[in-house]
C-alpha cells in the first residue's frame, strides 16, 4: 500500500519562516560584529591589537578546520552508505514500514545529508574554537630542560603537547561515533541492514562499510592506550595519596595498557579482514570485540588492582617511596619551592629580653593598622563627598618618607557610583560630570595619632587636620592624582571625558579648601576610545543600547570614551593567557598613580606534580573583602612570571616579564608576536621598588609547604610533620583561613629589615606555633623562608595567643571597660615577630562606636612574650607595651621559679585605686573632655578647618593635662598609663 505524500507548506508559511530565520540572522551577525569592532577599537586604544588578532583569527581557523573536517568526515559516510544501499530489497512488514521514510528522504538526500553534517560541523566547530589556547602553547611551545622520571620525555611535550593530542584524539571518536551511528542509520532505512526478512541481515557493502568505521574506532583505542601512559603521570595515586603513577601503575599498569595498545591493533586488522575477506560475516570481529573488552578488563582492571592489593598495601611505605619522592620533586619545581630556605629557630627564651626597648629593626616597624579595619577611618577622614570610597580593604606597600622606608596603608579615592543620589545618578552627571576619583592617601603602618587615627602623609584634603597632630609634612608627591581607572569600576560603569565646550569644565573635579566650592576639570590624556565621529556614536548606542551617545550634547568631536575601567579586568582582556592575582594594589611611580596587578602563568599537566585548585587555596577572612575570587582552575605548575600595570589616568597596560626563565611564558609571547610582554629590563627602577611577593602565589606555596616542606618520602607517608594553616585568631569558628599580612621586618638570619609577606602555620592537628613562612624580594628575585620551631615547641599559635590574651582577667577586665552598648572592641592583624629566640605577639585593639558614620580607632594594643600566657600586656601605644614586657621580663623568677602573673604589671598598693583629681589637674582634664566634645561636633558637621581646630585644641590640652600629671607625681615616680584621660594614646611614633 502507497503511503500518501506528506502535505506541503504554504507559500506564506515559507516566507514567514524565512523572514524570522533572516532577522534572527541578521541580529546575531549585528552583534557579533558589533562587538568584534567595539573590541578592535579597545585594543587599538591600549596597543594590543596583536593579541585580539591573534585569538580571533586562531579561533576562526579552529572553527573551520574542526568544524569542516567533522562536516567533510560524516557527510562522506553518510553519502557512501546512502551509494551502496541495495537496489532490491526483499518484500516485509519492516520494508514496507520503511518505505515511508524512504519517500520522505530520497528526493533531497543530498540536503538532508548536507544539513546534518552542517549541523555536526557548527557544533564540533563552536568545541574546537574555545580550545585556540591549547592549539598556541602546542604550537609555540618549547622544552622545560626538565625530564619526567618516568619515560625520560621533556616536561614541555606534557604541558605543551599532550592536552592539544588528547583533544584530537576526543574529536576523532567523536567523529567515528558519529559516522557510524548516522551509517548505520541510513543502511537500515534503505535496506543494507535488515532485521526482518530471508537471507543476510547486512549486504556485504554495508558490512564492509560499518566494519572498516569499527576497525578505526579501534585503532583510536590503541592511540588512547599509548597517551594514557604518558597521562597516567598526571593522575592521582590513591596508594601514596599523591599525584603521578605509583608502584602499581608503574610495575602493572603501564605494561597492560602497552599490550593492551597492540591487542587493539590485532583486533582492527582481523574486523577488516575476517569481516570482508575470509568469513564474510560477523562472528569473528564480535569475537575479536569481545576479545579486547575481556582483556581490558582482566589485563587493564584486575592484575593492576591484586598487584596493588595484595603486594603494595602490605608494605606500602616501601614501595610507594621513589614514586613519593617524585612527586615531592616535581611538586616543589613546579611550583617554585626548590630554593625555599628553611633555618631552624630554638624559640626557648620564653622571657622579654631587654633589647625590646632599644631595638631598631623590628619593634619601631610593628605595623598597627590593620587595612580591613582602617578603610572606614579612610572613608570618614578623608571621603570629602559621599560618593567617594576606598573600597572594603585598604592595601600595604612601602615608601621613604624624611629618609625612612617604612611600610604604609595606602588607599585610592575613587567614585563609588553606587552611592550617587537618584538626581546624581542621570545619565549626564552618571557617565560625563562623575567620572573619576582624586587622590592616593597613605599613612604610615606603625603610627596613630589624634586618639587612634592614622597619620596620613599624603591626601589633598585634610591636611590642616593632620598639622594639628603633628608636625611631620612631607608627602608621597602625584603629580597626577586623578583615578579614571579603579577597582571599584563596574562593567556598566564608563565614562565620557574630553567633552567640555563654550570656555567651561564639565567634569567634577575636587571640592577646594579654601572657600568649600568645587573644581571641575576637562580629561586631556590619550586613554579611552574617539568617539567623535556619527558613526562611532551610532555604533556605541548599539554597543550599550543608549540613544544618548547620538542624541545628548555632551557628546561632541570631543570626546573620548572609557571603558573597561577596572584595572583587573583591563588586564585580563589584554592577556587572556594569565591568571591574576586578586589584590591588585595602587602606587605612585614617576608622580602618577599606577595599579600593580601580578600576573601567573599556569599550566595544569606537570607529570608528578601536585594538583591544586586556585579558588579553594587562595580562599581566607578577605575573599569578597577587597580581594577578588579566583576562578575554579585546577593547576598544577604556577610561575609569577609577569608585573602589569594599570595607569590610573590613562588606562595604560603594560607588561613586564618578571620570570626570566618560564617556558610558558615564552611560549605565549612567541605566540603573539614576542612583544606583547616587555622584557625584566624595562621595569622602572621606581616600578621595581613596590613590587611585592604576591598574595595568592604565596598562599598556594604556603598551603603546600604545610607537606611538601617533608622531602623524606618516609616521613612523608607517614604524614606526621605536616602542618595546617590556622583559622582567624579572633574567629577561629569560622572557619576561614588566617590571612598572610605585609610586614616590614627582619627576621632572624635576614641582613636587615625587608618588606615581605609573612604567614603561621601550626602543627596538623594542633594549635602550637609549628613555623613561620615568608616571601621576599631580595635583589630582584623571588625568595621564599621558613622558620621552623622544634616539634615540642611550648610557643602557642595565633589562636591560642588571641585566646590567652584575652581572656586573661586583667585584660579582660580593662577590654569590657572599652567595650559598650555603645561601642564594640574590633581586632586586629595578629602578627607573629620572632625576636631574641623567643616570639614576640603583637595584636591591635580598635574602638568602635555604634554612632552613625562611626569608625575604629585603634585605643590599645595587645602583646604578648613567651609562650603566649605568661607575659601578656594590653598597652595605650607600642612604647608603653614594650617598656611593660621588659619590666616584667626583669622582675622574672630566676631559672626555674615561675615567672610573675601575666595581664601586665601590677600596681602598688597604695595605688589600686586611683586618688580623685583636684587641682591644677582635674581642670586640664576637663579641658581634655571639652576638647573631645569639640572635636566630636566638628566631625559630625563635616567642617574641615573646624575638625582641624578641634584637633589641635585635643593635641593642646593632653599635653597640658601629661604636664600636670607629671607634676602631680611624687618624685621619682612615673605617671600610670591608666591616667591617660579617655584611653586615648598621645602622638607618637609607634602608637
Amino acid at each position: 500500500m502507497r503511503s500518501s505524500p506528506l502535505p506541503r507548506m504554504s507559500r506564506r508559511g515559507r516566507v514567514t519562516i524565512g523572514v524570522l530565520v533572516g532577522v534572527f540572522v541578521l541580529f546575531t551577525l549585528l552583534g557579533w560584529g558589533v562587538q568584534a569592532w567595539t573590541d578592535w577599537l579597545w585594543f587599538e586604544e591600549v596597543r594590543y591589537t596583536q593579541v585580539f588578532t591573534g585569538v580571533l583569527v586562531t579561533r576562526l581557523l579552529l572553527f573551520l578546520t574542526v568544524g569542516v573536517a567533522m562536516a567533510l568526515f560524516v557527510g562522506a559516510n553518510l553519502w557512501l552508505a546512502y551509494r551502496l544501499r541495495p537496489q532490491l530489497r526483499p518484500h516485509s512488514l519492516e520494508q514496507a514500514t520503511l518505505e515511508r521514510y524512504r519517500m520522505l528522504i530520497s528526493p533531497r538526500m543530498g540536503t538532508w545529508i548536507s544539513l546534518t553534517a552542517a549541523v555536526l560541523g557548527l557544533f564540533a566547530g563552536l568545541s574546537a574554537q574555545s580550545r585556540w589556547n591549547q592549539w598556541l602553547l602546542f604550537r609555540n611551545g618549547g622544552d622545560f630542560g626538565v625530564k619526567d622520571p618516568e619515560f625520560g620525555v621533556d616536561v614541555g611535550f606534557y604541558v605543551f603537547q599532550l592536552p592539544f593530542w588528547r583533544y584530537l584524539l576526543g574529536v576523532g571518536f567523536t567523529a567515528v561515533v558519529l559516522a557510524l551511528l548516522g551509517a548505520l542509520a541510513v543502511h537500515y532505512i534503505f535496506g543494507g541492514v535488515r532485521l526482518q526478512g530471508v537471507g543476510d541481515r547486512m549486504t556485504n557493502a554495508a558490512r564492509a562499510h560499518l566494519s572498516t568505521l569499527v576497525a578505526a574506532f579501534v585503532l583510536l583505542k590503541a592511540v588512547a592506550y599509548v597517551l594514557d601512559r604518558r597521562a597516567m603521570l598526571l593522575e592521582y595515586n590513591e596508594g601514596a595519596k599523591l599525584y603521578g603513577a605509583g608502584y602499581a601503575d608503574v610495575n602493572a599498569l603501564l605494561p597492560a595498557k602497552e599490550i593492551l595498545a597492540y591487542i587493539s591493533v590485532v583486533v582492527a586488522i582481523a574486523i577488516i579482514v575476517f569481516s570482508n575477506a575470509v568469513m564474510r560475516n560477523l562472528v569473528w570481529p564480535g569475537i575479536s570485540l569481545a576479545l579486547l573488552g575481556v582483556s581490558a578488563v582482566a589485563i587493564g582492571g584486575i592484575y593492576p588492582w591484586a598487584v596493588q592489593t595484595f603486594e603494595v598495601k602490605p608494605s606500602a611505605r616501601d614501595k610507594e617511596a621513589p614514586y613519593i619522592e617524585r612527586s615531592i620533586t616535581a611538586t616543589r619545581n613546579a611550583f617554585g619551592l626548590v630554593d625555599t630556605k628553611t633555618t631552624g629557630y630554638a624559640a626557648n627564651n620564653l622571657v622579654p629580653p631587654a633589647t625590646l626597648a632599644s631595638d631598631t629593626a623590628v619593634v619601631p616597624n610593628v605595623r598597627l593598622l590593620d587595612p580591613q579595619l582602617v578603610s572606614e577611618t579612610y572613608t570618614q577622614l578623608q571621603q570629602v563627598r559621599g560618593f567617594y570610597d576606598f573600597g572594603p580593604k585598604l592595601d600595604i606597600d612601602r615608601y621613604s618618607v624624611a629618609n625612612k622606608t617604612s611600610d604604609f596603608v595606602v588607599g585610592v579615592r575613587e567614585i563609588n557610583y553606587n552611592e550617587l543620589t537618584d538626581q546624581q545618578s542621570n545619565w549626564i552627571n552618571k557617565h560625563t560630570v562623575y567620572t573619576h576619583g582624586y587622590g592616593l592617601v597613605a599613612a604610615p603602618a606603625n603610627q596613630v595619632v589624634c586618639g587612634g587615627q592614622p597619620y596620613f602623609v599624603s591626601g589633598f584634603l585634610g591636611e590642616k587636620a593632620q598639622e594639628a597632630c603633628s608636625s611631620q609634612a612631607e608627602q608621597i608627591p602625584a603629580t597626577q592624582p586623578r583615578i579614571y581607572y579603579g577597582e571599584r569600576m563596574g562593567p556598566d560603569d564608563y565614562a565620557i571625558v574630553g567633552q567640555a565646550g563654550e570656555g567651561r569644565n564639565a567634569e567634577f573635579d575636587r571640592p577646594t579648601t579654601e572657600d568649600g566650592g568645587e573644581q571641575y576639570y576637562t580629561y586631556t590624556g590619550e586613554g579611552g576610545v574617539e568617539i567623535g565621529s556619527f558613526t562611532r556614536r551610532l555604533l556605541y548606542t548599539i554597543k550599550e543600547q543608549e540613544t544618548n551617545f547620538l542624541l545628548s550634547e555632551a557628546v561632541n568631536d570631543n570626546s573620548r570614551l572609557l571603558y573597561v575601567r577596572n584595572p583587573r579586568d583591563r588586564v585580563e582582556k589584554v592577556a587572556p593567557f594569565l591568571t591574576l592575582d586578586g589584590d591588585p594594589y595602587p602606587a605612585v611611580v614617576g608622580g602618577r598613580v599606577q595599579w600593580i596587578i601580578d600576573g601567573y602563568t599556569t599550566a595544569a599537566t606537570y607529570p608528578y606534580a601536585e594538583r591544586v585548585n586556585l579558588q579553594t587555596e587562595t580562599a581566607d577572612e578577605l575573599t569578597n573583602r577587597g580581594t577578588f575570587q579566583l576562578a575554579r582552575e585546577n593547576v598544577n605548575y604556577m610561575r609569577n612570571s609577569v608585573k602589569a600595570t594599570v595607569d590610573a589616568y590613562d588606562g595604560t597596560v603594560r607588561l613586564y616579564e618578571f620570570d626570566e626563565n618560564d617556558p610558558v611564558l615564552k611560549a605565549w609571547n612567541k605566540a603573539f608576536g614576542g612583544d606583547v610582554v616587555l622584557p625584566k629590563s624595562a621595569i622602572p627602577a621606581e616600578l621595581a621598588e613596590h613590587f611585592r611577593y604576591p598574595a595568592d602565589m604565596f598562599k598556594v606555596q604556603r598551603n603546600l609547604l604545610t607537606k611538601f616542606h617533608v622531602t623524606d618520602p618516609g616521613d612523608f607517608y607517614s604524614g606526621q610533620d605536616f602542618w595546617q594553616v590556622p583559622n582567624v585568631p579572633d574567629a577561629p569558628d569560622s572557619g576561614q583561613k588566617q590571612p598572610p599580612y605585609y610586614l616590614f621586618t627582619q627576621f632572624p638570619g635576614q641582613e636587615a629589615p625587608r618588606f615581605q609577606l609573612t604567614a603561621a602555620v601550626t602543627p596538623n592537628g594542633r594549635q602550637n606555633l609549628a613555623a613561620l613562612i615568608s616571601g621576599s624580594y631580595v635583589d630582584g628575585q623571588p625568595r621564599l623562608e621558613v622558620l621552623e620551631l622544634p616539634d615540642q615547641t611550648r610557643i602557642s599559635g595565633p589562636v591560642q595567643v588571641h585566646q590567652q590574651m584575652t581572656n586573661n582577667a586583667n585584660i579582660r577586665q580593662q577590654l569590657n571597660l572599652l567595650s559598650s552598648n555603645q561601642a564594640q572592641v574590633q581586632y586586629g592583624n595578629l602578627l607573629s615577630l620572632p625576636f631574641g629566640d623567643g616570639m614576640l605577639y603583637v595584636e591591635p585593639v580598635y574602638v568602635k562606636s555604634n554612632q552613625q558614620d562611626a569608625y575604629p580607632l585603634l585605643q590599645k594594643v595587645l602583646l604578648s612574650y613567651g609562650d603566649g600566657g605568661s607575659y601578656v600586656v594590653l598597652a595605650d601605644n607600642i612604647t608603653d607595651g614594650i617598656k611593660q614586657l621588659v619590666d616584667q621580663g626583669k622582675r622574672a623568677a630566676p631559672s626555674g621559679g615561675t615567672p610573675p602573673p601575666s595581664g601586665g604589671t601590677p600596681p602598688p598598693p597604695d595605688q589600686a585605686t586611683p586618688p580623685p583629681l583636684t587641682g591644677e589637674l582635674a581642670e586640664a582634664a576637663q579641658r581634655v573632655q571639652a576638647a573631645i566634645g569639640e572635636v566630636k561636633a566638628a566631625q559630625t558637621s563635616g567642617d574641615f578647618e573646624r575638625y582641624g581646630r578641634a584637633l589641635k585644641a585635643l593635641d593642646e590640652a593632653m599635653t597640658a593635662f601629661q604636664q600636670a600629671q607629671q607634676a602631680a607625681a611624687p618624685a621619682g615616680a612615673s605617671p600610670s598609663p591608666s591616667g591617660s584621660p579617655s584611653g586615648s594614646p598621645s602622638p607618637t611614633p609607634g602608637g
